[in-house]
């Protein structure tokens, strides 16, 4: 009887915790590395994970590598094997938090907060600064993010042969509805 007791009273408790986080797992990650006359460098994922604590907000995502689409099939490919070594790299991960988050004061109309954390890509981890636009939905709160990194930041190396047509700051939107 106790061990029935001890297990409801964890599984109950697994529950509430879980009820304080708000997900996503349909998140998009764009990303732009293009130079002017030259071919369009852009990738998106539109299965990202993002966790957001609105009581705290706390803010967390997750991009599998190889969950990014390109236009044509040989920059997927050259994106995964010679700049991202996504077999060794697999994945992406922010943590961080949303200053002076909220949720009772989240309207239909976006307003702007400060996210502060720490990216990790390509086995490197650095601070990033962000504003994000944050509001209110039906669908649950959406948090649309843009802001630079440098490929140099991260040890990604573009090849001295291509060097003209990838630009090494790249542009990265991160759009989020958790509910």
């Amino acid at each position: 009887m106790k061990k029935i007791f001890l297990t409801i009273t964890l599984f109950a408790s697994l529950t509430l915790s879980a009820q304080d986080k708000m997900i996503t797992k349909t998140g998009k990650i764009t990303f732009e590395a293009s130079v002017p006359a030259f071919e369009e460098v852009k990738g998106k994922n539109e299965g990202v994970t993002c966790v957001l604590n609105p009581k705290t907000g706390e803010i967390a995502s997750l991009a599998l590598m190889k969950g990014f689409r390109f236009k044509l099939a040989l920059m997927e490919e050259h994106f995964n094997e010679n700049y991202i070594n996504s077999d060794s790299y697999p994945k992406s991960t922010f943590k961080g938090k949303i200053e002076n988050f909220d949720t009772t004061a989240l309207t239909a109309t976006a307003k702007d907060f400060t996210i502060k954390g720490k990216l990790e890509l390509h086995g490197k981890t650095n601070e990033v600064t962000s504003i994000a636009k944050i509001r209110k939905t039906d669908a649950g709160i959406e948090i649309i993010t843009n802001f630079y990194v440098n490929a140099d930041d991260y040890a990604i190396v573009i090849p001295s042969v291509v060097k003209s047509k990838v630009s090494n700051k790249v542009k990265v939107k991160a759009e989020f509805i958790v509910k």
